[in-house]
């Protein structure tokens, strides 16, 4: 069977909350209704281990519109899915609480499901050997590397090294770069935090990866920087490149900025300006661990790979109950 299904896809993260409804099928993802909100869920969790009451209370408005939405596209099916933040937090399933009461039941997953998405999501319509999929979150980055082959008109994936790990621009930021703007030794304690961290998985693989997909916020918006993209254009991120000399760039042009300039550079949503200095560190580590010249960006994430793994779910259901 390859039937068309409408699913809805919840991503609830550190720094933003997403909502993504297509209608899918084995081959094909075309969006319905997209939604990204800047809530900062994670504020302040690095030194209290706890969501705080007014974060969470952004996050549930949010949640609430996205139920209404869900209610009124008529979806077969939807996802929710809570992150790094949530599972961090001494709090957390008070915080699902708070969402059930919303109309959403998400579950909070453990990184090694979180890199798993990230990848299916990402390489959705690719194929190729030593993929590279790097999510940069702001409680962590997943990063994976896997296979994706065409078998008997079925798409296989076969991932080689998954890990999640606690470094994301959020937790970055309230941890070192304290500074307005931060200053060159934080700027350096952080860059080697971030690859002390790091440089463990890429010393770990048994072959280099051969190409790399940076999705999420962090790397689609410098994307939108580079271009100068004043009204944010999906079609024109989607499959745009960062080399090793766009990031250096970006990053001597973000850090010296105070954070009320930053929140005016062109390209970059005011609400991600506190976070992206430790975003461009953390990506242009990554880059350098992997030893390649440039990243891909992609507009496919983890979103797409809930909508994928759900699709799929339901279709097994399907077959099963015939």
């Amino acid at each position: 069977m390859n039937r068309t299904r409408r699913i809805g896809a919840i991503d609830i993260g550190t720094v933003t909350v997403r909502l993504l409804i297509a209608d899918v099928t084995a081959n094909s993802i075309e969006p319905v209704v997209r939604s990204t909100d800047i809530t900062h869920l994670g504020e302040g969790l690095t030194q209290t281990g706890r969501l705080s009451d007014a974060a969470m209370a952004r996050v549930a408005g949010v949640v609430g519109r996205y139920a209404d939405q869900i209610s009124t596209a008529g979806v077969d099916a939807c996802t929710a899915i809570a992150t790094s933040a949530s599972r961090d937090a001494t709090n957390g399933e008070d915080f699902l609480g708070l969402l059930a009461a919303e109309g959403i039941e998400p579950q909070i997953i453990d990184g090694d499901r979180e890199a798993r998405l990230a990848f299916l999501g990402a390489t959705h319509g690719l194929t190729g050997r030593g993929l590279l999929v790097v999510d940069l979150g702001g409680g962590s980055t997943e990063l994976v590397v896997g296979d994706v082959v065409e078998c008997d008109g079925r798409r296989e994936e076969s991932i080689a090294a998954a890990r999640s790990i606690d470094v994301g621009s959020k937790r970055v930021t309230e941890i070192i770069l304290h500074g307005d703007p931060p200053t060159p030794s934080e700027l350096d304690a952080a860059r080697t935090w971030i690859a002390d961290e790091i440089r463990p998985y890429f010393d770990a693989l048994r072959q280099p990866p051969t190409a790399m997909f940076a999705v999420a916020g962090t790397a689609t918006t410098l994307s939108a920087i580079k271009l100068g993209m004043a009204v944010y254009d999906p079609d024109r991120i989607h499959g745009s490149r960062l080399t090793r000399r766009d990031l250096a760039e970006l990053l001597s042009m973000l850090a010296v900025l105070p954070l009320d300039e930053r929140k005016h550079v062109v390209g970059l949503d005011p609400g991600r300006a506190p976070v992206i200095v430790a975003g461009a560190l953390e990506l242009e580590t990554v880059l350098a661990l992997a030893g390649l010249d440039s990243a891909t960006t992609s507009e496919h994430d983890i979103l797409h790979g809930i909508l994928v793994d759900t699709w799929r779910r339901l279709e097994d259901e399907a077959s099963q109950a015939d």
